[in-house]
């Protein structure tokens, strides 16, 4: 826990570009418009001085962090900032108490925690007391899905304001900024062209933080003469291989690009499967994390459409224990196009979940005897197995017997389409129900 951490901005080498050009008022801040252009909620809140507690949601390098200093700046409370490292249930509850002597006093406390879903549950549940009496205005940052990371309890007393990834327009114009800012690069004259600063901001991938870092070291490893520095994107090859990829193996975006790939496999685009496939697999996600994915997917979407999916999935798991990265990569990629353009069917899915919906439904309806194993004698006495029919024994291989529990006769779980080779199962079934017309006599 540290306070007025916030303000503090030491102009010197050991400062990053980023903390010294930092914007302090709205009017210096770039992008966000959907929230801070004029006439919407929040800009209003914090020109008014009328902050309540409030939830920052969005990539790293969009503002969070820059907002809540703004806030700090403009506002005529005590502000304070957590860590979730370092700050003890024992430390948020003796500052919490203090806001609430101040508050007796007329004083208003504004709380910052910065990256709020690395707090425990139990960190997060001391906030809330002096949330719900406003002791303090919370404000937290997170690049999570609050959803998912912050006490529901919490959540709900707090405003959440999600933000965007930066336009490469809004980036450039930071750039632009942090060169002719005082606190930049104030003893060096600094020449650039548009399209250079244009392939730091694309390659920085909507995160302002790594363009002005990338501008940073592009200036300090540049040739000073006579305190002359030119940008050329011939300069900024060096520190320019790849674009910055935004991918957690264990936070939303995980989801996200999973859900988009299972989404374009379902509906047989492969081209967008093959691209979020790649999106995961260059983000470092585990090859047998996707080929267990891809596994579900062959039954879910595919089923007895192509009977061989299944097969092609299980092997390409397989592959991938086998072998690893990086030869399995080219193995997931030919079972991502094997499985998106194969024919769909969600049948077997279908009919897991009504059975499923049934069973709920009705508990557990009892056995009937007539297919009740019977290995005691005990057992036979009670008629268990009496009137079994062996369909082994009969030339059609199909008995009358009925083996669906007395109430749900009549119910159909599985309801194939005629979709690839599920047509054949389909006819199978016709054939069954017709046999079935034929010879069952109640």
């Amino acid at each position: 826990m540290h306070q007025e951490s916030l303000f503090s901005h030491p102009n010197n080498n050991n400062t990053p570009l980023a903390n010294r050009v930092r914007p302090t008022t709205l009017k210096e801040f770039m992008g966000q418009q959907q929230l801070i252009g004029n006439g919407k909620v929040l800009h209003d809140l914090i020109e008014t001085d009328q902050v309540s507690s409030l939830i920052f949601w969005g990539p790293p390098g969009v503002g969070k962090t820059t907002l809540a200093e703004i806030i700090a700046h403009q506002t005529n409370s005590h502000f304070i900032t957590f860590s979730a490292v370092t700050s003890s249930i024992r430390d948020i509850r003796k500052i919490m108490e203090e806001a609430e002597k101040n508050r007796e006093f007329g004083e208003r406390t504004i709380c910052f925690i910065d990256e709020i879903h690395r707090f425990n549950k139990a960190q997060q549940d001391a906030f809330l007391p002096f949330v719900e009496r406003g002791s303090i205005i919370l404000i937290g940052a997170t690049t999570e899905n609050p959803s998912f990371e912050i006490n529901s309890a919490l959540l709900s007393r707090c405003k959440v304001f999600v933000l965007k990834s930066l336009a490469v327009n809004d980036i450039v114009n930071i750039l632009k900024r942090a060169i002719k800012h005082p606190n930049g690069f104030p003893t060096l004259n600094i020449s650039y062209d548009n399209e250079t600063l244009k392939m730091i901001a694309e390659f920085a991938n909507g995160d302002a933080r790594v363009a002005l870092n990338t501008l940073e070291m592009a200036i300090l490893n540049a040739n000073h003469h006579a305190q002359q520095v030119q940008l050329t994107i011939d300069s900024l090859k060096q520190f320019i291989n790849t674009k910055s990829l935004r991918y957690d193996q264990h936070c939303e975006e995980h989801y996200n690009v999973i859900s988009a790939l299972h989404k374009a496999m379902r509906n047989s685009d492969v081209d967008a499967a093959i691209y979020w496939y790649s999106r995961m697999i260059n983000g470092g996600e585990d090859p047998l994390y996707i080929a267990r994915r891809l596994i579900r997917f062959a039954s879910e979407d595919i089923g007895l459409a192509d009977t061989n999916a299944l097969n092609i999935a299980i092997n390409t798991f397989q592959a991938c224990q086998f072998l690893g990265l990086p030869e399995c990569d080219v193995h997931l990629t030919e079972c991502v196009i094997y499985l998106s353009l194969a024919p769909k069917s969600n049948s077997t899915y279908e009919a897991r979940m009504t059975a499923k919906k049934i069973i709920k439904e009705t508990g557990n309806l009892p056995v009937p005897l007539q297919i009740r194993n019977a290995p005691t004698k005990l057992m036979k006495e009670l008629h268990y197995g009496d009137h079994y029919q062996y369909a082994h024994n009969t030339k059609d291989k199909l008995t009358s017997m009925k083996t669906m529990p007395p109430e749900l006769v009549g119910h159909h779980f599985y309801k194939p389409t005629t979709q690839g080779r599920e047509g054949r199962f389909k006819a199978r079934m016709e054939q069954i129900k017709e046999w079935h017309r034929q010879h069952d006599h109640d």
